[in-house]
């Protein structure tokens, strides 16, 4: 698995966030990766499903309060990322 990173659709963005795509990406996929560490790090056996929640709030975690509230990730993604986190435990 490389790195995660967030992709934001242009065409779902208003003017603002538009401008600021590239640092909110940034931002995100910042947030996401050191989600994805830290819960690699402490993985006890959850099922993928836990391990995408835990993705998702430790993602917000690592956010600006008003970029949190508006981050919708993808789930079929995290869902991805979660299913791999699981099975490098089990192997």
């Amino acid at each position: 698995m490389g790195e995660p990173h967030v992709t934001l659709d242009p065409d779902s963005l208003n003017p603002l966030e538009r401008e600021l795509r590239g640092p909110l990406q940034e931002q995100l996929s910042s947030a996401l990766q050191a989600a994805t560490e830290r819960i690699e790090h402490e993985y006890a056996g959850q099922s993928v499903e836990e391990v995408c929640r835990m993705l998702d709030q430790e993602t917000r975690r690592g956010l600006h309060p008003d970029i949190a509230a508006g981050f919708s990730p993808d789930h079929a993604e995290l869902r991805r990322l979660a299913e791999v986190i699981v099975a490098r435990e089990r192997e």
